[in-house]
């Protein structure tokens, strides 16, 4: 029997059952078992492409020792885990799926802010309890249950998932802000937000404060001791974008002395975060983890999506998106 001569692309996770169907009609694929970087350079040195899922790094080292890696496609958004300089410096085309989680992470945020405002955790656990105390905490006693409606929201990053978001708000009858220094403000107006010129600019206006940026240098611990100083007392938190955009200490100060009424938070800097994580014993605080782009839709999405991206790469034709495009004149050349 001929050698199979198709790509060969490594996995590093499971992917949706459909996303695998398409990318082995024309490449030979190899889930490792051994996702570490030390697992993936031994199971991708001959790869021409690795998709990446969850928590592995495609770092500068492994790209550099897999030696006919055309491709490192991303399953999902971030691209906070992939080395993108090294990839263009090593002549190595990064692709993702932008857009394919977005319903399920706009529902997740919207579900965050409705469960601090509806206090739905505690009350869950009252009510199990034989406890119906939480019909006596409303009128204006603090730490009764709000409403949404009427309230100011305030966006931060109004791309495929801020838009989402800014929708949902207003179905429901918030006033929505938003800031995004790359869109411009008519675009903002179009996506349903009022656009305010800055950061601090935004957060001393609303009552619910969500973040949907991406982590890079820029928004590092961009909601820190000072941006938090500057919101209302009392408002909501909410992030389910990347855990390094907020500085954690911080937003746990902030809880503690009431700053923060609640927060609903999806992600942390350090994942999975740890145990003793002050954070996860404040009672004013829903967490989950970072799962708010894990649907069954999303899954398939963003498994078909990124597949459809990389076989374009491994066939020669230049990607719908494409992360790094300095590399396309000089694909796969090292």
């Amino acid at each position: 029997m001929p050698a199979d001569s198709r790509p060969l692309v490594v996995v590093s996770a499971p992917l949706h059952k459909d996303a695998v169907s398409i990318l082995e009609r024309e490449c030979r694929v190899i889930l490792t078992e051994d996702p570490t970087e030390e697992g993936m350079i031994k199971t991708a040195a001959e790869a021409q492409g690795i998709l990446f899922r969850g928590r592995p790094r495609s770092s500068a080292s492994l790209m550099e020792a897999c030696k006919r890696l055309m491709v490192v496609g991303r399953h999902g958004v971030g691209l906070d885990s992939v080395d993108i300089p090294a990839a263009t410096r090593l002549g190595i085309a990064v692709v993702h799926a932008p857009g394919s989680n977005s319903q399920a992470v706009a529902e997740h945020a919207l579900m965050l802010m409705l469960a601090c405002t509806k206090r739905i955790v505690t009350v869950d656990k009252q009510t199990r309890a034989g406890d119906w105390s939480a019909r006596g905490h409303g009128g204006d006693r603090a730490g009764g249950n709000t409403e949404l409606g009427g309230k100011t929201l305030g966006i931060v990053g109004i791309g495929n998932i801020g838009r989402r978001v800014s929708k949902f708000a207003g179905a429901i009858g918030m006033k929505v802000l938003a800031y995004d220094k790359y869109v411009p403000a008519d675009e903002v107006r179009r996506r349903g937000a009022e656009p305010v010129a800055s950061l601090e600019a935004l957060v001393p206006q609303v009552d619910v404060l969500t973040c949907h940026t991406p982590l890079t240098p820029e928004t590092k611990h961009m909601i820190n001791a000072r941006t938090l100083g500057l919101m209302k007392d009392g408002a909501i938190y909410v992030n389910t974008s990347r855990g390094g955009v907020q500085d954690e200490r911080a937003v746990f100060e902030a809880l503690t002395r009431g700053k923060l009424g609640a927060a609903g938070i999806d992600v942390f800097e350090q994942e999975p975060t740890a145990l003793d994580n002050p954070i996860l014993n404040l009672p004013n605080v829903v967490v989950s983890c970072h799962v708010a782009g894990v649907t069954n839709e999303a899954n398939r999405q963003m498994g078909v999506q990124v597949v459809g991206e990389m076989l374009r790469v491994l066939r020669g034709e230049r990607p719908d998106v494409l992360v790094n495009p300095d590399v396309w004149p000089r694909l796969g050349q090292r």
